[in-house]
C-alpha cells in the first residue's frame, strides 16, 4: 500500500502541461501522427485532457521548440518530419531520432554507483565528486547493427532508485524526463576519430583498427547544478551523425 501511494503521488506531482506534452510526444514518436499530420485543436486537446487552454499551449510550445511540430496560422499544430541520419548530436537523443522500433539497447553494465575516475575528463564540482556518481554502459544498435557503445556518469545526487531501473530498450533522456523531471538543455561535445580497440572491436562488431568516432558529452539539464556525461563510440560506416539544438 505504502508503495502504491508513492506512486500515485508522484504520477499527481507532474504539472498538468507535462501529461499532456508526455502524451501528445508519444503519439508522434509511435507515428500515431506523422509528418504533415494536424494535432487535434487547442479546444479539443482541453477536453480530451480536462484542463485549461494556457495548459495546452505550454505543453504545445514545448513541443515547438524540440521541433516535433510547426505552427501554420488557420490549420493549427502540424508535426514536423524526423531529421535524417542519428540525432546522437541533438537535444532530443537517439531515440526520438531513430524511432524506439529500429533502436534497440543492450546493457552491457548495469547501473551502479561507484567513485568518480580521479582523472575524469570533464572538471567536476565539489559536490558531484563527493556525492559520486552513477554509471553504466550501453550498446545501441539500429536496424540491428552496432552503432554506438556508450559509457554513462550521472551525479548520484536526488536520484532515488535509478540504479534498479531497467534500463534494456529504454531511452535515457526519456527516463529521466518521465521519473524525475530532468531535462536535457544544453550539450559541450567534443569529437575525435580514433581507430578501434579490443573492447570496442567487441561491443560494436568491427575489425581491427575500424575508424570509431569518439565523443565526449557534458549534458545540461534544467536541474540547478546538475549535468552528466557521457563517453560514445560510434561506427558511422552505415550511419551519419546528425541533429538539431
Amino acid at each position: 500500500m505504502q508503495i502504491a501511494a508513492s506512486v500515485m503521488s508522484s504520477e499527481n506531482s507532474i504539472p498538468h502541461y507535462r501529461k499532456v506534452y508526455e502524451t501528445l510526444r508519444k503519439h508522434i514518436e509511435q507515428g500515431l501522427y506523422v509528418e504533415g499530420d494536424i494535432l487535434p485543436s487547442e479546444n479539443e486537446l482541453c477536453a480530451v485532457h480536462s484542463v485549461t487552454r494556457p495548459t495546452v499551449r505550454k505543453a504545445l510550445d514545448m513541443l515547438f521548440n524540440e521541433g516535433f511540430i510547426k505552427k501554420k496560422q488557420g490549420l493549427g499544430s502540424v508535426v514536423q518530419k524526423r531529421p535524417k541520419g542519428i540525432g546522437i548530436l541533438s537535444l532530443s537523443g537517439t531515440t526520438s531520432a531513430v524511432g524506439q522500433a529500429n533502436l534497440i539497447t543492450r546493457v552491457v553494465v548495469p547501473p551502479r554507483v561507484k567513485p568518480w575516475p580521479n582523472d575524469f575528463f570533464f572538471e567536476l564540482t565539489d559536490i558531484e565528486r563527493e556525492s559520486g556518481c552513477i554509471y553504466f554502459e550501453r550498446v545501441r544498435l539500429v536496424n540491428n547493427t552496432p552503432v554506438f557503445f556508450d559509457i554513462t556518469y550521472l551525479p548520484n545526487i536526488n536520484l532515488p532508485r535509478f540504479t534498479s531501473r531497467n534500463l534494456e530498450n529504454k531511452s535515457l533522456f526519456d527516463t529521466l524526463r518521465k521519473n524525475y523531471q530532468i531535462k536535457i538543455t544544453g550539450v559541450e561535445q567534443n569529437i575525435k576519430a580514433l581507430l578501434a580497440d579490443q573492447d570496442i572491436q567487441r561491443y560494436l562488431n568491427v575489425s581491427e583498427h575500424t575508424p570509431i568516432v569518439f565523443l565526449q558529452r557534458k549534458l545540461d539539464t534544467n536541474r540547478l547544478n546538475f549535468n552528466f556525461y557521457s563517453f560514445l563510440y560510434c561506427h558511422t560506416e552505415e550511419y551519419g551523425l546528425s541533429g538539431k539544438f
